[in-house]
């Protein structure tokens, strides 16, 4: 099997706007060279998907997700997906970590990373009618600044607006997922989230995290609880599930090296860990995702 393909940002209007608007069927359309948008690819950029008729699906990390009309997507930079043949319709709002975060605050940036990270919440959000208006205004107005792109203003305008989406977004997720509005420890979240996506492979212990982080068992425990409602050793096997599927589907490693590759002493207990948490044997879950 060939390694997963990370695919950059690349502007098809070759400005320096470090954003992008593209529409689910021209998407659909394209033959890429170095690889297929059918088959599972890392992107390197983050991407709002906002679909506007018709129904299908979509996979993002391994979890297939069905979608009609109102149904956004949210995906974050080193996100896994990859598309399904449909006739829907949709838009892309594609752009990099320089289009947001170099111009935002700290307050913009925490929103940034609310909204598009998984961990957090699921990826998708489903808009009721006048939510969907409401965004899809917004787009029309991204799409027709985009398009115009006739001045000084419109990299603002356009930055503005994706903004205003995302704020927007945050809010309809927030309805249903209280952890949004604890603050305390989103800073430290986003540094163990990090750590653990390092050094998944090195230790699967809590003990381990906690002395990277300088801080006691009990409150990297208190850090999870609060943010994601887990205990830190299910945020860590949940990192190391993900990666271990990345691995199983991309690379041409033996379930045997595989299962020494990812830190366990035995292919018995990978097999085990794997089955536990998936219920599915590794060979099995190989299977079910093959290109």
């Amino acid at each position: 099997m060939k390694p997963i393909k990370q695919i950059k940002f690349q502007n098809k209007e070759a400005n320096d706007y470090y954003f992008d608007f593209v529409s689910l069927e021209d998407t659909l359309k394209k033959k890429p060279k170095d690889h297929s948008q059918f088959e599972h690819h890392k992107i390197l950029f983050y991407v709002i998907v906002i679909i506007t008729d018709g129904i299908g699906n979509h996979n993002i990390n391994y979890t297939d997700y069905t979608y009609k009309k109102g149904t956004v997507f949210t995906l974050r930079k080193n996100n896994t997906h990859k598309f399904y043949k449909t006739t829907a319709k949709g838009n892309f709002l594609v752009f990099t970590e320089d289009f947001i975060i170099k111009y935002s605050d700290n307050f913009e940036t925490l929103k940034l990373f609310q909204l598009f990270n998984e961990m957090l919440s699921s990826p998708k959000i489903q808009l009721n009618e006048d939510d969907f208006q409401e965004v899809h205004l917004l787009i029309h107005q991204i799409n027709k600044e985009f398009l115009e792109q006739n001045n000084s203003y419109s990299n603002a305008i356009i930055r503005s607006l994706v903004q205003v989406i995302i704020l927007k977004l945050l809010k309809i997720k927030s309805k249903e997922n209280k952890n949004f509005e604890n603050k305390n420890y989103h800073l430290q979240f986003i540094k163990l989230q990090e750590l653990i996506e390092k050094e998944c492979f090195e230790s699967k212990k809590v003990t381990f995290y906690a002395t990277k982080m300088g801080v006691s068992t009990k409150t990297l425990n208190n850090i999870t609880q609060s943010i994601i409602g887990k205990p830190a050793k299910s945020f860590i096997d949940e990192i190391l599930i993900l990666q271990i599927k990345r691995l199983l589907i991309n690379s041409q490693l033996s379930l045997t090296e595989i299962a020494y590759l990812v830190g366990f002493d035995s292919p018995t207990n990978f097999f085990k860990y794997f089955r536990k948490r998936t219920q599915l044997s590794p060979k099995e879950f190989k299977n079910q995702n093959k290109h």
